[in-house]
């Protein structure tokens, strides 16, 4: 199932009552017992981009895990606009499966204006775009199955449960099969795919789930296509207790920053 087809429900449904959309999505975005994170929140952000002026565009997207959502089972999508300003719309999407709240997002949408204020992000990732991919072995029963819609080539840091002392992963990511039309839907889908930086820490596969995830886009946006590679740099900022805390900044092909990302995940290693 791919991606455009599961966005394209969203729109469709919408359109004809932004407050009924039902969806079911394969087995093929599994992620454990739960559906990828990425593609949940993705669809939720899409939900609430139907409810809010094209004009204004996503500034930050912060979403909680609050339970799984099944596989191949239906779910519904709620979107309730807290407040339409002038310049900022807030809006509020949860998914609903057996009438339990699985995850809850809050976006803030805000049209561009003129400012004096104008700083520039001086950060550049400075990795060689993946002429040779280092990509992420696919291991039977432990590579999550979502990834099989991904494409990530690796820079810096180890993959998970190699046992490695490294705790940050730099690398690059992009869609295998390519969407029609890259949106904001997608980058929100990509940017998630990446393991938690903490669990090449790990020797043998342990348990890991993103409890909280906030996500902030930096405007404007350059044009890309679906074929282009994203520039991914994550640290662990700390871990204890077995609550890991990462950050991480993604760049386009260009070397622009596009997006900041910022997890809490727990792990039961």
């Amino acid at each position: 199932m791919h991606i455009d087809t599961l966005l394209n429900s969203v729109k469709q449904q919408a359109e004809l009552n932004i407050n009924d959309i039902k969806l079911s999505v394969s087995s093929g975005w599994e992620q454990g017992r739960t559906l990828y994170g990425g593609i949940s929140a993705s669809l939720v952000y899409q939900a609430m981009r139907e409810a809010v002026d094209s004009e204004k565009v996503m500034r930050s997207l912060s979403t909680n895990f609050i339970g799984p959502i099944e596989a191949g089972s239906d779910f519904s999508i709620i979107v309730e606009v807290l407040r339409e300003g002038k310049n900022v719309t807030q809006v509020v999407g949860r998914v609903l499966q057996d009438n339990k709240v699985a995850l809850m997002s809050q976006a803030s949408f805000g049209i561009p204006r003129q400012s004096k204020v104008n700083v520039s992000d001086p950060l550049q990732h400075k990795m060689d775009y993946p002429e040779k991919p280092n990509f992420m072995p696919q291991i039977p029963k432990v590579t999550p199955k979502f990834l099989g819609h991904f494409d990530l080539s690796k820079n810096k840091g180890g993959w998970p449960f190699t046992g490695t002392k490294e705790s940050a992963v730099h690398g690059w990511m992009r869609f295998k099969e390519q969407p029609s039309v890259f949106s904001d839907a997608h980058l929100i889908a990509l940017i998630d795919i990446w393991p938690p930086t903490v669990l090449q820490i790990l020797c043998s596969p342990a348990m890991a789930s993103t409890m909280s995830w906030n996500l902030e886009f930096i405007h404007p946006h350059q044009k890309v296509s679906g074929v282009d590679w994203f520039a991914y740099q994550a640290q662990t900022r700390q871990a204890a207790d077995g609550y890991a805390h990462t950050e991480a900044n993604i760049w386009d092909k260009n070397g622009t920053l596009v997006a900041i990302s910022r997890q809490v995940v727990a792990v039961f290693a």
